[in-house]
């Protein structure tokens, strides 16, 4: 498998693996909508909801400890050298913005 496959399978995966995990929030009550918005937005929301199902079942079907492990480390060590990129970017801003003095 090409590394473009696998980059675009990670992050729908990590996409998915976000939504399946997130806080349901309460819903309003909405005043009511026209029939075909209706029924497209349960359509959509099946779909939705099939495709999250999909993408679950297929990570746990195809859970690697070892892969899990290397995209813990790599997530970690991204994180890091992006605060440590941005905290130097932010530095430079405050410098130009403050001026010398």
């Amino acid at each position: 498998m090409g590394t473009r496959f696998l980059l675009a399978l990670c992050l729908v995966l990590l996409v998915l693996g976000f939504e399946v995990q997130g806080a349901q929030l309460p819903q309003q009550d909405e005043p009511p909508s026209p029939a075909l918005l209706s029924r497209v937005q349960e359509s959509l929301s099946s779909y939705w909801e099939s495709a999250k199902a999909a993408a679950q079942k297929l990570y746990e079907k195809t859970y690697l400890p070892a892969v899990d492990e290397k995209l813990r480390d790599l997530y970690s060590k991204s994180t890091a050298a992006m605060s440590t990129y941005t905290g130097i970017f932010t530095d430079q801003v405050l410098s130009v913005l403050k001026g010398e003095e």
